[in-house]
């Protein structure tokens, strides 16, 4: 079986890739409630709106509001 040619190759300036989109899909939008965080019991990434916070393991996290399963209900249908 014939390996895939690779599309990306280190380049002599140092960068990899040729046609990547620059930036991050995380990017802070222009208001601090536009931004994303990360569920701390499911790991999705929503807007800050979305989240509350909840105290594990003794700290305060951020977690989806009311509920991680209620959230993905919400939002599929």
């Amino acid at each position: 079986m014939a390996r895939a040619e690779a599309k990306t190759a280190v380049l002599p300036d140092g960068l990899r890739y040729k046609s990547k989109v620059s930036g991050s899909p995380f990017a802070a939008a222009a208001s601090f409630g536009g931004a994303t965080m990360s569920c701390f019991m499911c790991g999705k990434h929503r807007a800050r709106s979305l989240m509350g916070t909840r105290k594990v393991l003794g700290k305060a996290q951020a977690v989806c509001s009311p509920s991680c399963k209620a959230l993905d209900e919400a939002i599929a249908g």
